[in-house]
């Protein structure tokens, strides 16, 4: 197992990171979610059976983790702001510093691109990720997120129109909500 872990580390790491940096933007976060792939990819290495390539079945788990990260994240701060009255209207301080992830980021366009990919819904930043980023094909793109090739087709095409549209706005002055 450690020479195909070692395989599977060395032709895929760098894109898995990317693909769970994409998601959460956030290099902590994503270091842990990569682990928590690899973790699961060991114990659950005897019950691949092939029927997809190697790559896709990663990605299928790094997909997993990161939506089961997004509801965790969701159920805690619901708890939270169950926890504090809201009533009290209170002046709240901004902090306009930037994040490492921000400033990694230097090319505008992608700058802009990265931002906008917030305003799609998750399965169309997920399509979007894999298609153009990734460059995994419609097929592959489909077996990862367990959708049909016609799914992924419409949720690209109904993606790339939010995306453009978002662009546009930014283009036009617009400020993009984060």
């Amino acid at each position: 197992m450690k020479i195909v872990f070692d395989q599977l580390y060395d032709n895929y790491h760098h894109d898995l990171y990317q693909f769970i940096f994409y998601m959460v933007k956030d290099k902590s976060t994503t270091e842990d979610l990569v682990q928590e792939v690899y973790i699961k990819v060991l114990k659950s290495h005897k019950s691949f059976k092939g029927e997809s390539s190697i790559k896709t079945w990663l990605f299928s788990i790094a997909r997993h983790v990161t939506i089961d990260y997004f509801r965790k994240q969701t159920r805690r701060k619901k708890r939270i702001l169950s926890f504090f009255d809201w009533s009290v209207k209170e002046e709240l301080v901004e902090d306009h510093a930037f994040l490492p992830e921000e400033l990694a980021i230097q090319n505008e366009e992608i700058q802009a691109i990265y931002q906008c990919l917030d305003h799609c819904t998750f399965d169309q930043k997920s399509v979007i990720i894999l298609r153009y980023i990734q460059s995994f094909s419609i097929k592959e793109t489909a077996e990862i997120l367990n959708f049909t090739e016609s799914k992924v087709k419409t949720t690209q095409h109904r993606g790339l129109k939010e995306l453009r549209k978002q662009l546009e706005f930014r283009s036009k002055g617009g400020i993009v909500d984060e």
